[in-house]
């Protein structure tokens, strides 16, 4: 499944970038995740505790950080999460974006390709879709704030 997710934040390229780099910083800006803590250098651990229709998932995996180029605005992380109680996983990469739209406002870009494996996959795309949509338009509501605060 592909997502695409795109935010204008009213703040300057360099101290959202700043702010986005910081994993377990910006991690308090995703919905249901606990516990983010530093592996070792491009790699974290973390939690998810989401609900996804009727089911409560506890999505415990590692995120590591794949690309960060700051002069171009990009970067990507791959995660691999998996819930042991419901028999399932996610496997996704995601690709961060930053567009100068003027000397303190950025447009943010997310896009992720997610893989929804076992149990878990059998929600179907449709719900984990919305339940998808609607955790990024929170995040970076979330980030908006955390940014300008």
């Amino acid at each position: 499944m592909n997502f695409e997710h795109s935010a204008t934040i009213a703040a300057p390229k360099a101290k959202v970038w700043d702010f986005l780099m910081d994993v377990p910083k910006v991690s308090q800006c995703v919905p249901g995740v606990q516990d983010v803590a530093p592996l070792d250098g491009d790699n974290y651990e973390g939690t998810l505790k989401v609900r996804v229709g009727p089911i409560g998932l506890s999505l415990t995996g590692k995120i590591t950080m794949a690309e960060r180029d700051e002069a171009a605005g990009r970067a990507s992380m791959v995660a691999q999460a998996t819930d042991r109680k419901v028999g399932g996983g996610v496997q996704a990469k995601m690709s961060m974006q930053l567009d100068e739209l003027g000397a303190n406002e950025v447009k943010l870009t997310i896009t992720t390709d997610a893989n929804v494996m076992g149990k878990l996959g059998e929600f179907g795309q449709p719900v984990i879709r919305k339940k998808a949509e609607q955790m990024m338009a929170e995040f970076t509501e979330n980030v908006k704030r955390a940014v300008s605060a």
